[in-house]
């Protein structure tokens, strides 16, 4: 058994002083208030909060930080510059990069990541010997980088959607269908779980998979998470009531895809009606804020989304930066810019999007929470740094950042200790994964 001393640990109710936290195989033993360690524990000084969990990300678009913004454009141009990378990686590339990023995410007290998949095949189509090569390079990517990871394999079957109905897929697209959803299913069956991993499923969006496909995906996918992208943009708005007649949250609805397992990620351009019935389906919502600017997305309704009874997680998408942390803080930020007024979101409600809520979203209901029974997840924040000195321990939320975490214990294990990750210098890790790929981007 191994025992933490915290200076602070938020154990629900805001930051209280002094905690012993006890793990014995991977899960807290017990939690105590004590004044001082005891000879033989591990001490952890400033704040230690659950362990952060990343709901929606695209490991490879890493790649493309500071490397799409010299220019103007829109998310439509951007997707280009996508294509290109996606178009240039096998197993082998993936794994290196995704390696790297999850260790990134790591230093920043992620300690589990939702991948959002669709990378399934060799460019141009056909198939790897393992159908699922791919996902199981993200997988060992994880497991390397000491997360959990839930594998949302996306189901992706047409080129877009125009008024006149779905559009064929394009060459680079190809290589992210199965054909049909049948044949999705199939391939995401036979990808087997294992400790620290968990196989869910994604509906692309609705421009991606047609309506009579949906029913399948979420047949396939029942007692497991199932995510989709959805309203991030006018356009699909626009093409979905021009085809079906409705709203994409209304098209999901109408065919099960909503309820308490789903995830709508984004969720930006909403009627009152879309609003109204995610939250009561129960759907949760995540928001990628640092994406939805850097893209140019908008800003979804997020308060009132939540006050609809959306429960609500963060991801870092397509990762312009790798700061859970930031993320949180730019969710109240848009607040504040769209509402007029501060507050719009607690520190308490920010806190439980980063664990609780992006926990139970990866289907991973036993982690978010210092508590005994829970999964031993600690993620050990300063209070000294340049960022957050003479910051109020229960506002850290609001000013931390990855260089301010010192500690992060996943399942037990330590990931992060002195602010490095057991892999060694990340960023080195992410330039000799990047630099083959660069020609392609």
């Amino acid at each position: 058994m191994t025992v933490y001393w915290c200076e602070r640990a938020d154990l629900g109710a805001g930051p209280v002083t002094g905690v012993r936290i006890a793990v014995d195989g991977g899960r807290i033993a017990a939690v105590a208030r004590a004044p001082s360690p005891t000879a033989g524990d591990h001490r952890l000084d400033g704040v230690v909060l659950p362990g952060f969990a990343n709901a929606h990300s695209h490991a490879f678009h890493r790649a493309l930080r500071g490397r799409t913004s010299d220019g103007r454009g829109t998310f439509w141009t951007w997707r280009q510059h996508m294509y290109r990378l996606a178009d240039r990686l096998d197993p082998d590339t993936l794994f290196a990069l995704a390696r790297a990023v999850y260790a990134e995410m790591a230093l920043s007290g992620t300690t589990c990541v939702g991948e959002f998949h669709y990378l399934h095949h060799p460019p141009g189509g056909g198939r790897y010997a393992d159908p699922n090569a791919m996902g199981t390079a993200l997988a060992a990517a994880a497991a390397d980088a000491g997360v959990r990871l839930t594998l949302l394999d996306a189901c992706y079957l047409a080129g877009g959607l125009q008024d006149d109905g779905h559009l064929p897929l394009d060459p680079v697209q190809v290589r992210f269908s199965d054909g049909d959803a049948d044949a999705w299913a199939a391939r995401v069956a036979a990808v087997p779980e294992r400790a620290g991993l968990r196989v869910g499923g994604a509906v692309h969006s609705v421009r991606a998979v047609p309506a009579d496909q949906l029913p399948v995906v979420v047949a396939a996918t029942a007692g497991r998470p199932l995510h989709v992208h959805l309203s991030e943009q006018p356009a699909e708005n626009a093409a979905c009531r021009a085809h079906h007649g409705v709203t994409p949250a209304r098209l999901l609805q109408d065919h099960g895809v909503l309820g308490p397992a789903t995830t709508a990620v984004h969720a930006t351009h909403l009627t009152d009606a879309d609003v109204t019935a995610l939250g009561a389906t129960g759907t949760t919502v995540c928001a990628c804020p640092g994406t939805e600017a850097d893209l140019g997305d908008g800003i979804g309704p997020f308060r009132r989304l939540r006050d609809a009874g959306s429960p609500l997680c963060l991801g870092t998408d397509q990762h312009a930066t790798t700061d859970l942390l930031g993320e949180a803080r730019l969710l109240e930020a848009h607040e504040r810019l769209a509402s007029g007024e501060r507050g719009r979101f607690r520190p308490a409600e920010l806190l439980d999007a980063l664990t609780v809520g992006g926990h139970r979203s990866l289907g991973w209901s036993d982690a978010g929470r210092l508590a005994p029974g829970m999964r031993a997840d600690l993620v050990a924040v300063r209070l000294d740094t340049p960022a957050t000195a003479g910051v109020a321990p229960d506002q850290l939320v609001t000013a931390a950042g990855p260089a301010d975490v010192h500690t992060v214990v996943v399942d037990g294990r330590v990931v992060v200790d002195g602010g490095r990750h057991a892999l060694g210098d990340v960023g080195r890790l992410l330039t000799a994964a990047i630099e083959p790929l660069r020609a392609g981007a």
